[in-house]
């Protein structure tokens, strides 16, 4: 084994550091951007077989157990009668939501997104979904939800088995604000991991020695017989052609304004607006993953104007607000899904937090969404299990229905991809 553990703030592992998860993606993902933009479908057609134009997801992970009962508020009478009891010090009027429909609504931090769910209704939410039975560990839960799994002793992520589907090729499936792959991107298709989209280069660059160093990379590769040797050359011989390129197409965009939105300061700045920038360039990736994480609330919580998880989904809701303006047309082709590892309990903690629990919400936005409402099944908070959210959809069932919904080729791969997904759509993916 090649892997070594790292820790996240919570203090739970992490994803291990492999020789797989490091095979210079970010040169490798920033050169066919660079090359997208400056030769456009010649190049992406011509080199990869990639087609133009195509629909992409994002999939936004909200590491550390989100507390979906604070974003997507039950708002009849009687579940606010549990949540004042159940959480007197942190949960939300009724009267303090947005949005929503007849039976919740939005955390006001929400408000840069209400267009979204009023008006183009292209944003909505999905309630008292997670994994089929409670699993309050982070680094398990969020295994289970990312790897989907098929059963057998080999792991693949879900994402990975959809891309590997088709024709592969690495820009397909990109992992953007870090060359770590979460599980979610790991297994036999090529994927990339990056931090941002202009370091077309082995880095630190040196245009003096990177043919050296491209050389010396190539030698410690080049008897790798496996899927990961083949992926570093590749890497390293894109980097040796698309250095120039992307140090042109760097120098054009600092130099273009277009797209040059207000993307607040914090962790998703850099994230999305790389993420933009590389739909835009049309290279032919069809997933991006992303990670928002901070979301492990044990304490300090907060209430309707000020806290910790208003901070956080103030932050959310102006950089997706940011990220779609972005993307100007080719928003049109992008549907954004959230994720968390598990909801959090019904009733608030000593400490004004809230501990891990199980059903929780996931958010909807973009292409193909039919917002404005929240769609589940959903008990109501009279009939809890063990004090959480009860499970009523299976996590699966929502990614499959974007996933078969914005890719219909893929639309018999079910039993392949996400087995525990419902046949029944919810109808929130058009």
């Amino acid at each position: 084994m090649d892997a070594t553990t790292t820790a996240d703030p919570c203090g739970c592992p992490d994803y291990g550091l492999s020789r797989r998860r490091l095979l210079g993606a970010a040169a490798a993902t920033t050169g066919l951007l660079a090359a997208g933009q400056m030769f456009g479908d010649a190049f992406r057609q011509v080199a990869y077989g990639a087609p133009a134009g195509g629909n992409v997801v994002v999939v936004l992970s909200m590491r550390g157990g989100a507390d979906g009962l604070s974003m997507v508020v039950p708002s009849t009478a009687a579940d606010q009668a549990v949540l004042a009891k159940a959480r007197p010090d942190i949960y939300l009027p009724a009267s303090s939501l947005i949005a929503g429909d007849a039976r919740f609504g939005l955390h006001p931090a929400f408000a840069p997104l209400q267009d979204m769910w009023n008006v183009s209704k292209n944003f909505a939410a999905v309630h008292a979904v997670g994994l089929p039975a409670p699993n309050r560990s982070h680094f398990e839960a969020m295994n289970v939800i990312e790897d989907a799994g098929v059963g057998g002793s080999a792991r693949s992520g879900w994402i990975n088995r959809t891309v590997g589907l088709g024709t592969s090729y690495p820009e397909q499936a990109v992992q953007m604000g870090s060359v770590l792959l979460p599980e979610s991107l790991v297994g036999a298709a090529p994927a990339l991991g990056a931090t941002q989209v202009s370091d077309v280069r082995i880095l630190p660059f040196d245009p003096n020695t990177s043919p050296t160093r491209r050389s010396a990379v190539s030698r410690m590769w080049e008897t790798d017989t496996g899927p990961g040797g083949a992926a570093v050359r590749s890497a390293v011989a894109t980097t040796q052609v698309l250095d120039p390129l992307a140090t042109a197409a760097s120098a054009s965009d600092s130099a273009n304004p277009v797209h040059k939105p207000a993307y607040p300061a914090g962790p998703l700045q850099s994230v999305l607006a790389n993420t933009s920038a590389l739909i835009r360039a049309d290279v032919g990736a069809k997933f991006v993953t992303v990670d928002y994480g901070n979301w492990d609330m044990h304490q300090n919580l907060g209430r309707t104007g000020s806290g910790w998880m208003f901070d956080q989904v103030t932050h959310l809701a102006a950089s997706l607000k940011a990220f779609f303006d972005d993307l100007g047309p080719a928003a049109s082709r992008v549907t954004l899904v959230t994720l968390s590892e598990f909801g959090r309990r019904v009733a608030q903690n000593g400490s004004g937090g809230v501990d891990h629990g199980w059903g929780n919400a996931m958010l909807l936005l973009g292409a193909g969404v039919k917002g404005g409402q929240v769609y589940g099944g959903w008990k109501g908070l009279d009939q809890l299990t063990d004090g959480d959210v009860t499970v009523q959809t299976n996590f699966q069932s929502v990614l499959w229905e974007v996933v078969s919904r914005r890719f219909p080729a893929l639309s018999g791969a079910r039993s392949t991809l996400l087995p525990d997904a419902s046949t029944t759509p919810l109808g929130v993916v058009a």
